[in-house]
């Protein structure tokens, strides 16, 4: 059996590579397997794997003793830093700069009696020291997933109290200080349940969408610490 192990961020940089091919002789392997697999293959990762979430097939896997297939795609996730031709997609990661204008036409319903617009920036310090810019990367295919999965979880939340809509666009690449890189648009009845989803959802994507922070100052580059992902309940 042989499955392919992607890496990002600091992890790519520890190994030196984006991608893993591991063989097995048995068709009977979990996720915790190759867990143990990558430690003893692999010594330099070994510290990380006990922090990292697992992505299968670009969703994350809860139980350690889920069965892995031939073919199979697996993302070692570190913590977190987290429509049709001629329309604006709901959910995005893009490298372009993005739109709140666009994304908040998306959104917008007959209904909507308040829309709030949440615009993540880049800031010029962090923790005492300055920042130049920022570099995001992301495990883009299942970024959007996730993205996508926020956003439903939040409609969920608040459909009773009239939240008809949400959109999310993450951008990646290399950032300057003052450009954004986060747009989170919420369109309601009412402005406090448009104020409360749209902190609600910031924070989800800050929790499980797989995107990473590299961040850039005065004495060099280092990638920012994040915290474990917590996923959307399926």
């Amino acid at each position: 059996m042989r499955v392919t192990v992607r890496l990002f961020a600091g992890l790519r940089e520890v190994v030196g590579n984006d991608a893993l091919v591991e063989e097995f002789a048995t068709p009977d392997v979990t996720v915790e397997a190759l867990r143990a697999r990558l430690g003893e293959a692999h010594p330099k990762l070994g510290p990380y794997l006990s922090g990292v979430a697992i992505a299968v097939n670009e969703e994350y896997i809860l139980e350690p003793g889920t069965a892995l297939h031939d073919g199979d795609t697996v993302a070692l996730i570190p913590p977190i830093s987290g429509g049709a031709a001629g329309e604006t997609p709901k959910v995005l990661v893009t490298r372009a700069v993005l739109d709140p204008q666009a994304l908040r036409d998306a959104v917008m319903t007959p209904a909507t009696g308040a829309c709030v617009v949440f615009e993540g920036t880049v800031r010029d310090h962090h923790e005492g020291h300055a920042v130049l810019r920022l570099q995001y990367e992301a495990y883009e295919e299942m970024a959007v997933r996730q993205l996508a999965a926020v956003a439903q979880e939040t409609r969920a939340a608040y459909a009773a109290r009239e939240v008809y809509d949400v959109g999310i666009h993450h951008r990646v690449g290399m950032l300057e200080v003052g450009e954004t890189s986060l747009l989170v648009v919420v369109a309601a009845a009412h402005r406090q349940d448009a104020f409360e989803a749209a902190l609600r959802t910031v924070d989800r994507v800050k929790e499980t969408v797989p995107v990473w922070k590299k961040e850039w100052g005065p004495d060099g580059a280092q990638w920012q610490e994040g915290v474990a992902p917590r996923p959307v309940a399926r």
